[in-house]
Formats: C-alpha cells, sequence, structure tokens
C-alpha cells in the first residue's frame, strides 16, 4: 500500500461543497482515509498505472485519486493491485473506497458505478504472419487470443470471437510472454495499450476497427447510495473544469473525456 498526502496545486480543486458532506462523506471513507485501489502493468492508459523511476506507480487514476482526496480533505492510500480483476473484487468486497476502472455488465452487478471519465476502445495486436488487417476478421478457428483474465476487454473479445480459443493471462506481463513465445497469435487490450506494447514485438501489428468500445468510470462499494453521489458528483465537476483532462494529458492518453452524464457503455 502507498500513501499519498500530498497533490501539485494544478489538480487542486475547490472544496467547499465537499466540507459539509457529513454522511455521505463517512460512508465513502468509513476509517478516515480514501483507500483507492490501482492497477499497476506495464505500460500506462486511463485505467493502468506503470511504474517510475522511483518504483512508485504513476499515473492518470492516482492524478484522479489525489484530486478526489485533496478535494475531500482526505489522506489518501493508493492500494496497488496486478489485475482490473483484483481491483474489482477489492471494491465489491469493502477493501478499498473507491476505484476507477473499465465499466461492464459484469463490473456493474458487483460494484456501483458512477460517471465515465473517458471512453477507449479494445482491438488486437497480432505477431507477424497472421493475415489479418481489421478487428472483424478474427473470429476464425486457429487464431489464439491471449488477454488478461477477469478483465472487460477479456469478456468482450471471447463474446466477438466464438470460434478463436482463448488463453488467460494473469497480468500484461504474461500476455506479451505468451504472444513472444509463441502460446498465442494475438492479444486483446485496449488501443491506448497496444500503441506502448507494440514495440516490443518486432513485427506485430495492431488491427483496424475494435471489437469493444466502452467507458472507464468512477466506482464504489454496493450499496453506498451518499458515497456513489458523492463521488459521482466530483467526477462531473472534475470532467467540467479540466482535471480529468489534464489527469490524461500528463498520462499521454489523447483519448477524450467521455461527455456529462456518460455512464456504462458510453
Amino acid at each position: 500500500m502507498i500513501a499519498r498526502r500530498t497533490l501539485p496545486a494544478l489538480f487542486l480543486l475547490p472544496a467547499p461543497a465537499f466540507a459539509q458532506a457529513g454522511d455521505a462523506l463517512r460512508e465513502l471513507a468509513p476509517t478516515g482515509r480514501l483507500r483507492v485501489g490501482i492497477g499497476v502493468a506495464p505500460v500506462g492508459s486511463a485505467f493502468w498505472t506503470r511504474r517510475g523511476p522511483d518504483g512508485r506507480p504513476q499515473g492518470v487514476t492516482i492524478v484522479l485519486a489525489e484530486a478526489m482526496a485533496a478535494a475531500l480533505n482526505l489522506p489518501l492510500d493508493l492500494v496497488a493491485m496486478n489485475s482490473s480483476s483484483e481491483v474489482t473484487d477489492a471494491v465489491a468486497a469493502g477493501g478499498v473506497d473507491l476505484a476507477f476502472m473499465p465499466a461492464d455488465a459484469e463490473r456493474a452487478a458487483r460494484v456501483a458505478f458512477g460517471p465515465n471519465y473517458f471512453l477507449f476502445v479494445s482491438t488486437l495486436m497480432v505477431v507477424p504472419g497472421v493475415a489479418l488487417t481489421h478487428a472483424d476478421q478474427a473470429n476464425r478457428e486457429g487464431l489464439t487470443i491471449v488477454g488478461i483474465r477477469g478483465t472487460t476487454t477479456l469478456r468482450s473479445a471471447m463474446r466477438a470471437y466464438p470460434r478463436a480459443a482463448f488463453l488467460e493471462a494473469t497480468s500484461v506481463d504474461d500476455a506479451m510472454a505468451a504472444l513472444r513465445d509463441g502460446r498465442a497469435q494475438a492479444v486483446a487490450l485496449g488501443r491506448e495499450s497496444l500503441d506502448t506494447l507494440l514495440p516490443q514485438v518486432p513485427g506485430a501489428r495492431i488491427l483496424d476497427g475494435h471489437f469493444h468500445a466502452t467507458g472507464t468510470a468512477v466506482a464504489v462499494p454496493p450499496n453506498r447510495p451518499r458515497a456513489l453521489a458523492l463521488a459521482s458528483d466530483w467526477m462531473e465537476r472534475a470532467k467540467a473544469d479540466g482535471t480529468v483532462r489534464r489527469a490524461l494529458d500528463a498520462g499521454g492518453i489523447s483519448g477524450p473525456v467521455a461527455p456529462a452524464g456518460s455512464r456504462i457503455g458510453g
């Protein structure tokens, strides 16, 4: 667990509206600290963080977590995990108070989602020799696709390509190893992650099109309506005042901020 208490002034939000939150604040952070689950991987995205030169994770979700904690005047604990399924499990069980993660129906049955802050698409990266040019062509026998176990992207790929074979990896590193050693011919991930990973496999290509599009959203444990309302209000304010855009820019993410009111599915 990584404790953070400071925040660059660039990302501070006015907090008067939150100072009197009372019951909602206690429901959101029952320990008196804001515990936020983050995913750590070799590449960054609107969800994934990656470790910097000092070994500490850095990325979009950390900037958002710091901004929210500052607005709520709460000390922040960042809880690092290796997969989005671990983050989902932690939110569902109340082991963390909040997370920012890709939204889908399966997760929505376990956690309470607020507004999207980013819209993204998922597609495939294929190794040399795979005669595909578009994501629509990948529903074929003889193709093995690797994805990260328990993720929205892998579930969507399985629905989109029922004739393909699938390999479930525990992390992005494991997925890329499967691609390099020939156990899989394609990897299913978000487009922004694939852009970063492409140089790791000489001759690999990212297919045109996509098999899945959704939003990345703020989420809290189930049955905490006041906490969800507080987190949702903060997220809409953060989108409107540029906090989310600055967080994405700092993480090298050029895709769009989700529009006001955007929910699961975009």
